[in-house]
């Protein structure tokens, strides 16, 4: 899962001359990938974004007295944003490459489905020279090292890989019993040690495939694999999955009305629970434990008049995307119904660009653990939801961003009985 740091809302200059030619982003992404196309526009570096010195670059503004000093990521995001519009340059601070942030849906279209080939998604770079040359004692390999840190063929090989069984409805249901037994804990120290453990088991059970998890179907397949994809679910799957469930809890605290609807639903023992998906959702797109997305293009792109040149890193900042009134009526309000009213009402979360809200990513590289931390979060929340009402005594939850959009203490949470 990619993470990055960002966020915010429109200039009204901007919300009153947003036009949506989706055709255009279509129509761009049916160009062959690997084929160069020559791109007019105006220079990249005139896009606009915080002023650049010699040397020290666009840094002064987060030092002493500048601009972004002692901003936290939201802060600064929100004000690039008003200050600069939906389109924003970031020259590069030391150690880091030019960027491009996008808070246009338009454009993040454009360039998501125009990367969708073999999507190159930087980030992590600490765990990738650890996994490709650290650990190899600073050899270089051509060994997989997972889906976070490998990009290219070495990646499309892996993901084809354990895109069947990790995407497989039937082998994920397998797992709603322990679900219910331990909600809040989605995944298992999943070390060598267990693996081996895991294995010697397994001789000793007869299975049929329909039987098998994901770790013994992976087993099967290729054991180096499995280890990886263990590791890979620990390290990406953990801290999402209970910052996503603290969300929903605190939203739902301080939405006692909405609360007591999912109850109701809950306590019915409605197989589906639309509302409960609907809660979900809703809150993926207030609270969402990733804050955006990001790809390196592999070719130039026109984005909004400006060519942007191949290589360089666009982000794309679909938390405050998701929060812009020209996509959702009352975005800051905690609405599930929005997501279960039909078409014709103007509440309905079609009426959005559906590239606003993409808290689980795009295309190739969409989380490929979504089904696991679906089915999670929907057990946890129906069992606490169904033995407790929540309450929230206080100030405001508090969020910190770094890896990941991270509920920070005092969690000020009140349970008591139904």
């Amino acid at each position: 899962m990619q993470t990055r740091k960002l966020c915010s809302v429109l200039p009204a200059s901007y919300r009153s001359n947003v036009v949506f030619l989706r055709n255009v982003a279509v129509n761009a992404a049916t160009v062959n990938e690997e084929q160069d196309v020559k791109v007019e526009g105006r220079p990249w570096q005139e896009v606009p974004g915080p002023k650049s010195l010699p040397l020290i670059g666009q840094l002064y503004h987060f030092l002493p007295g500048g601009l972004f000093y002692k901003t936290t990521n939201q802060e600064f995001t929100r004000k690039a944003l008003e200050l600069y519009g939906p389109i924003v340059r970031l020259n590069g601070m030391p150690g880091m490459p030019p960027m491009i942030m996008l808070f246009d849906p338009q454009c993040a279209e454009q360039v998501l489905r125009g990367e969708n080939w073999l999507p190159h998604r930087p980030g992590f770079q600490s765990l990738e020279y650890f996994r490709h040359y650290y650990k190899n004692n600073n050899t270089i390999t051509n060994e997989p090292t997972g889906l976070v840190t490998d990009h290219g063929e070495p990646w499309k090989q892996f993901r084809s890989t354990v895109n069947p069984i990790l995407l497989q409805p039937k082998t994920i249901k397998l797992y709603t019993s322990a679900l219910e037994e331990v909600a809040n804990d989605m995944i298992q120290r999943l070390t060598k040690h267990f693996l081996d453990k895991a294995k010697e088991d397994l001789k000793n059970k007869k299975k049929t495939d329909d039987e098998k998890g994901v770790l013994e179907k992976l087993l099967d397949i290729d054991e180096k694999v499995a280890h990886i994809m263990a590791s890979d679910m620990l390290f990406a799957g953990v801290d999402t999955t209970a910052n996503t469930i603290m969300y929903n809890l605190y939203l739902l605290a301080v939405n006692p009305k909405k609360q007591e609807k999912l109850r109701e639903e809950v306590m019915s023992q409605n197989d589906k629970k639309p509302y409960l998906k609907a809660c979900i959702k809703e809150s993926l797109r207030l609270l969402p434990v990733v804050s955006g997305n990001m790809r390196m293009s592999s070719k130039e792109y026109n984005l909004r008049g400006y060519k942007i040149p191949k290589g360089t890193h666009i982000t794309f900042i679909h938390q405050d995307m998701a929060q812009l009134e020209e996509h959702y009526i009352k975005p800051k309000e905690y609405i599930p119904e929005r997501w279960l009213v039909p078409k014709d009402d103007p509440l309905y979360y079609g009426n959005a660009h559906p590239f606003a809200y993409s808290p689980f990513g795009f295309g190739a590289r969409m989380c490929i653990g979504r089904r696991i931390a679906e089915l999670e979060v929907q057990t946890f929340l129906a069992k606490l939801i169904q033995n407790f009402k929540v309450e929230w005594v206080g100030p405001p939850l508090n969020v910190k961003q770094t890896s990941l959009n991270y509920a920070a203490p005092p969690y000020n949470f009140v349970l008591k009985d139904v």
